[in-house]
């Protein structure tokens, strides 16, 4: 497919999205199906289109002045530093699958219109009843703050220290075409492939042999940087109360070099699935996975660490997830601010007297991370909350993450990475 059908696709889709109000990558995976013409790389370009749309939305509809999808489609491209408007008027000269021109009157806006003149939420890319929760996060800066959550996202490995190291890692990537995997900063085991330029493609980093033989996972810096300052250590007793797939399971068993014990806890058994194959693979040998409540019985009291990666609203993982961001609602909020209290106060149960229990999230809401942990200290004076710039400095001295209250930020902004938040608790008893 040439550049105009690409577009006309992205179009056809992001319809689709807005009319049935659907996930995004089932209208992708849906328009793929009937369109078996289309090869992988077409798809994927399609899907960067629609992608680049739903992160910008608001602010590529407010310069454009319309916010159809032809509209959005034209000004994602126009938007883009390495395309713009003479690449796009070479691409579909001569193309009869080309979608309608962009009107002269829009075209003007896109030239005239400044975007520092919109409003906050709009150059932050965000529903404006999601302000007040950025806001009290971040304060002043919080249009930065969300807007780059409106930026394009690298893909980030982390290095299976049971199997291999990073050079090894980075050896076996150097011919991958499109990865120009690199160093990632901060972590030793980290690796990083940049953001996509233009209509490129990232490769299937989950195709690799390095990754079959369990040399790395798929894995945001941030979330590894999560998995660090849960402080494990060989021999410690640790639960990862809501494992889920595992990714953080599988890093805490890396620090502890297979030593020690793992309990990896999920109370809905279909998360949990994926997380024996990764285990094997990865040569794990010091985890138990539980899908049962009651067997987790004999581990409370005990445990030196509980980790607590709650659900949550995943607000900072908008750059790979745009669409979530425009469908969540204050219901789904407030049914998140309920399982995480929930969590929370059943989690604390299996931390041993002098232990931790660690409350993570993806979200960038105040409400889901400083007040959540506010709250939980007010009903619990045995738990007290260490202070994280100390716990940060074991890491590194290079970024800036936030400091709420309580816990510690990372966004794509401060940090370079997907958003989360970090808070480490001591039971004092």
């Amino acid at each position: 497919m040439r550049l105009g059908g690409r577009l006309r696709a992205a179009i056809e889709v992001l319809e689709d999205i807005n009319r049935h109000n659907r996930a995004a990558a089932d209208a992708l995976k849906d328009w793929g199906s009937a369109h078996r013409f289309a090869g992988a790389g077409d798809r994927a370009v399609i899907g960067n289109i629609v992608y680049d749309v739903l992160r910008r939305k608001l602010s590529l509809g407010w310069r454009i002045g319309a916010d159809d999808a032809h509209a959005l489609v034209y000004a994602s491209v126009l938007g883009d530093p390495d395309m713009g408007a003479q690449w796009l008027e070479a691409g579909l000269a001569g193309d009869r699958f080309a979608p309608a021109p962009l009107p002269a009157e829009r075209l003007r806006d896109w030239q005239n219109r400044d975007l520092a003149q919109a409003p906050d939420y709009v150059r932050a890319d965000i529903a404006p009843q999601w302000v007040a929760e950025f806001s009290a996060l971040f304060g002043g800066d919080w249009v930065e703050q969300a807007a780059a959550l409106a930026g394009r996202p690298p893909v980030d490995l982390r290095v299976n220290t049971l199997k291999a190291n990073r050079d090894q890692v980075l050896k076996a990537l150097e011919d991958l075409k499109n990865a120009g995997a690199q160093p990632a900063p901060y972590l030793q085991e980290a690796v990083r492939i940049p953001p996509l330029k233009a209509l490129g493609r990232h490769p299937n980093m989950q195709s690799e042999q390095a990754f079959l033989d369990g040399w790395y996972e798929v894995q945001d810096l941030g979330s590894q940087l999560a998995a660090r300052l849960v402080g494990a250590q060989p021999n410690h007793q640790i639960m990862d109360y809501c494992a889920g797939a595992g990714g953080k399971t599988l890093a805490l068993a890396a620090a502890m070099h297979n030593k020690g014990q793992i309990h990896a806890y999920d109370a809905e058994r279909s998360r949990l699935n994926p997380i024996h194959e990764r285990l094997n693979r990865a040569g794990v040998r010091n985890t138990q996975v539980h899908n049962r409540l009651e067997n987790l019985e004999p581990c409370k009291g005990r445990m030196d660490i509980v980790l607590t990666d709650a659900p949550c609203t995943g607000s900072g993982t908008w750059r790979r997830r745009p669409d979530a961001k425009w469908r969540l609602t204050e219901a789904q909020l407030e049914r998140r601010l309920a399982d995480q209290a929930q969590v929370l106060e059943a989690a604390k149960h299996y931390v041993k007297p002098g232990g931790r229990l660690v409350y993570v999230t993806c979200s960038l809401f105040a409400a889901e991370n400083n007040r959540q942990i506010a709250h939980f200290l007010e009903n619990n004076a045995d738990y007290t909350a260490l202070p994280m710039p100390q716990q940060w400095n074991v890491l590194t001295d290079q970024a800036q993450p936030c400091y709420p209250d309580y816990g510690a930020v990372f966004s794509p902004l401060s940090t370079g990475t997907d958003g989360f938040y970090i808070a480490i608790l001591q039971n004092r008893n």
